[in-house]
């Protein structure tokens, strides 16, 4: 009869949930022999094991070192005679130490998150990974929030709401890099009825126009709210009614949404593709980004009742949450109406790391802060992203819209990605993600080189 299988990591898991105890797990790896490889495997795992485990524990321990180390010097006869046994039949997985530090790991962001649906009501999908790895990824709770249906998926796609501006702002680059636009070309160049003047692309992304709020605008002046609101649209309430700016271009910072959808505007018109085609075309399918998609209501007359894709968005009314109606603003592009899992977003992620689409010399120009220091703003904005003050390399964006919010944390330096998103509009606040980053590196070894892979 043959040996039974045993697997290292698993018979860690069975010791820390209590089901096998730490002396029996010690005494099964001991009688079960090793190949010489193995002890080397092994006794990486001893080292993790050790500081848990009892006096008897201990000792049993260095009776297993002692063996191995015998092994090492056996006679030249017993080598001959060890020929003749059968190979020992036990799984050591690969990179053993770092399997069982990144089996930690996920365990404790586990905790993390259900501890969190237990106070805050979380109610959707994680991400975290270190280094190149996945080291955790889980859906919590239902795409029916009210009545508890339909479990989420990790490949479920959700509303990014404003962390679509990390496409919005990588467009741009994209066309800069072709020689398509210019950064700091007054826009008119490309939208020649805007109404103001003295506006680049580099202000639009840095949020340094001093421009009105389109949704403001809108809210007064388009009078028909079952329509869909289109760009175009919005650029000709902007040109008709042109509201008056919050300061001179360059002269402050003002997060905006009307910068960003220019910028889809302004996408639209260099290229002559639809903003969503662009998109498509340019990163989601170069990235095999599968699950994500721009939302749009083009081919609407009217505004439909819900969005028809993706994972729907709830509010809170009272004590009942409500699923969250379609909206005539969500015909407008480049601020929001991005839908991505959280598998698709890392693979967005990762590219910043390979230079997928850009090389390093024009991604790095999306981490500069666009705004001087100012001691009651603490962080800065880039292109697309925010930049985290007192933090190394460290960059991000947030989201809420309609139902839905979006967390996307980057620690450049350590290699740390942090991605949630949840299909409730309330939720555990930001400082609960950050303290997961902050958290110690994890000591595992890289899993990608991270050197320019960019194709021409």
């Amino acid at each position: 009869m043959d040996a039974p299988v045993y697997d290292v990591v698993e018979l860690l898991k069975l010791v820390d949930i209590g089901k096998l105890p730490e002396e029996k797990c010690l005494r099964i790896l001991i009688f079960h022999r090793f190949a010489s490889l193995q002890y080397l495997v092994f006794i990486s795992f001893a080292a993790q094991m050790r500081k848990r485990l009892s006096v008897f524990g201990n000792i049993m321990l260095g009776v297993v070192v002692l063996m191995s180390v015998s092994c090492g010097h056996s006679s030249s006869s017993g080598r001959q005679k060890a020929k003749s046994v059968k190979p020992v039949n036990i799984i050591v997985p690969y990179a053993s130490r770092d399997s069982i530090i990144i089996a930690k790991k996920a365990r404790e962001l586990n905790h993390i998150f259900l501890r969190l649906r237990k106070l805050n009501g979380f109610n959707g999908v994680v991400l975290y990974a270190e280094k190149g790895r996945i080291i955790f990824k889980k859906a919590y709770g239902y795409r029916n929030v009210r009545r508890h249906r339909y479990p989420l998926q990790t490949g479920d796609a959700f509303q990014l709401a404003s962390g679509s501006k990390m496409f919005s702002a990588l467009a741009i680059m994209i066309l800069k890099h072709r020689g398509k636009v210019d950064y700091d070309t007054d826009i008119r160049k490309y939208l020649p009825d805007f109404p103001y003047e003295g506006i680049t692309l580099r202000l639009l992304m840095n949020h340094r126009t001093g421009l009105p709020r389109y949704m403001s605008l809108a809210q007064k002046e388009w009078k028909d709210k079952k329509i869909p609101m289109e760009n175009d649209a919005m650029l000709a309430l902007l040109e008709k009614y042109k509201p008056d700016i919050y300061f001179k271009p360059n002269h402050g910072f003002h997060y905006c949404n009307t910068n960003y959808a220019l910028l889809a505007n302004i996408v639209e018109a260099v290229t002559g593709e639809h903003f969503e085609d662009f998109i498509r075309k340019n990163i989601f399918e170069p990235l095999g980004m599968n699950a994500s998609f721009v939302y749009t209501m083009r081919s609407d007359s009217i505004v439909p009742l819900y969005v028809n894709r993706g994972v729907p968005g709830y509010y809170r009314r009272g004590w009942r949450w409500r699923r969250m109606t379609n909206d005539y603003l969500n015909g407008v592009l480049g601020d929001k109406n991005i839908y991505c899992s959280v598998e698709d977003l890392y693979k967005f992620d990762h590219s910043w790391d390979t230079f997928a689409l850009l090389p390093d010399s024009v991604l790095r120009e999306a981490f500069v802060p666009g705004s001087p220091h100012y001691w009651r703003r603490h962080d800065n904005y880039g292109f697309g992203w925010r930049i985290r003050g007192g933090m190394d390399s460290t960059v991000y964006h947030f989201g809420w819209w309609k139902g839905f919010r979006s967390f996307n944390i980057r620690d450049m330096r350590h290699h740390k990605t942090l991605i949630v998103l949840t299909n409730t509009d309330h939720g555990p606040g930001s400082a609960n993600f950050w303290r997961i980053i902050k958290a110690d590196t994890l000591p595992i070894g890289e899993a990608v080189p991270l050197a320019p892979h960019h194709k021409k």
